[in-house]
């Protein structure tokens, strides 16, 4: 959790003391002036009526719990978070409607003059959320008359900082490993008393050199595509002149790996695209294929149309990707076998720059697999124009 964070949750709950405040000077004012005491809660002025308003409309979840621990007033996002139903939450002890070990503690501490800021898990069926709780005493004088609680739904900040870790993890182990290559191929040539070891070693240090340009690339494509800056240079483009290169440049990599590769054009199919970057989408597909497919398979690509999209499929007989990895393959850094992938050089970045190329297009990428039972990815995109084969 950032500072500014803190300091923002912080500022939502003064803002609520200080309406609470500013109500209740004005309804002594109003008191003073008509010469008689406060107005019974039966006759509370139309600000309190606003006040309870506002904060049944916050986002924020919100429950006040008198010196006896039991809840006083509840909104209705602090039933959502809690899991509980605020009305009849009125008048029960507040352990009942969130029983939580750790805010039984806050509480405690609250009422005895101790305020505290902290997140709090809390499971719902399968799901985790994360929360940051507040927790502050209402004094009156030198008693305590109970305590506050805000609840605001961290999840998405604490998913999104789970994976900038990942990220950095990531990105830090995958230049690592080449760099250090390099290092003692250099070490070892610069020691070297004769030619032998520059002939054998620099040739290697030339390709770690350009597998880290090809890992930084792909991180500046990938930080396009999410920023949505990636530029397209859009032309009329026959899907098949593009293809059909491509796939002979890796023939001779399915050659010496034993597999089977094969373009399937159905029809020619025209589409408005960079040629360019959908180039580096049937380049990325057919390395993820031929990396997961063993001697023996097959790799086929398939160029179609359906309605009003251009269809590109690559079907492979690989090892096929297990049920509970399917919603993320395409996320940067995501692998189904770190060690397998890592023999193979793979960073996990190769689909997730796919989806980001597909997307900027107003396309969609999609999958279909069973776990060795091989892999189906399906990309569609806005067709231009699919005439029948003579």
């Amino acid at each position: 959790m950032t500072a500014m964070e803190w300091v923002a949750l912080a500022g939502v709950a003064g803002i609520v003391f200080g309406v609470l405040g500013t109500i209740a000077v004005r309804r002594r004012s109003e008191a003073w002036s008509r010469g008689s005491e406060e107005p019974r809660p039966e006759q509370a002025p139309r600000d309190n009526q606003d006040f309870a308003r506002l904060v049944r409309a916050l986002p924020l979840g919100v429950v006040f719990v008198d010196a006896h621990a039991r809840v006083r007033f509840a909104n209705a996002a602090a039933g959502t978070i809690f899991n509980f139903d605020p009305g009849r939450a009125l008048g029960a002890h507040v352990i009942a409607s969130i029983p939580n070990v750790e805010l039984e503690r806050r509480i405690e501490d609250a009422m005895r003059g101790e305020a505290s800021v902290a997140p709090v898990t809390i499971a719902t069926g399968l799901r985790r959320n994360t929360y940051v709780v507040s927790v502050y005493p209402i004094a009156d004088s030198d008693a305590t008359e109970g305590v506050v609680l805000f609840a605001d739904d961290q999840t998405e900040i604490a998913r999104l900082e789970r994976a900038r870790k990942e990220f950095l993890s990531n990105v830090s182990h995958e230049l690592r490993t080449p760099l250090s290559s390099i290092k003692l191929m250099l070490e070892t040539v610069i020691e070297s008393p004769d030619d032998e070891a520059a002939d054998l070693f620099l040739p290697q240090v030339m390709a770690q050199t350009d597998r880290l340009i090809g890992l930084v690339q792909q991180l500046l494509d990938q930080a396009r595509a999410e920023s949505g800056q990636m530029r397209l240079n859009l032309r009329d483009v026959d899907l098949e002149e593009v293809a059909h290169p491509i796939v002979a440049s890796f023939e001779p990599q399915a050659a010496n790996k034993g597999v089977h590769l094969e373009l399937n054009a159905m029809r020619p199919v025209r589409v408005e695209a960079d040629p360019d970057r959908l180039a580096q989408v049937f380049v990325n597909m057919i390395d993820n294929a031929l990396r997961h497919t063993p001697s023996g398979g097959e790799v086929r690509i398939e160029l179609d149309a359906m309605g009003n999209d251009a269809i590109l499929r690559v079907r492979d007989t690989g090892v096929g990707i297990p049920y509970r990895d399917l919603p993320h393959i395409f996320e940067r850094f995501y692998v189904v076998d770190r060690s397998r992938t890592r023999e193979s050089g793979g960073a996990g970045l190769g689909l997730a720059i796919v989806k980001g190329i597909v997307d900027a297009h107003g396309g969609t990428i999609s999958t279909e697999s069973m776990l060795g039972s091989g892999a189906v990815f399906t990309v569609r995109l806005p067709i231009m124009r699919a005439t029948p084969r003579d």
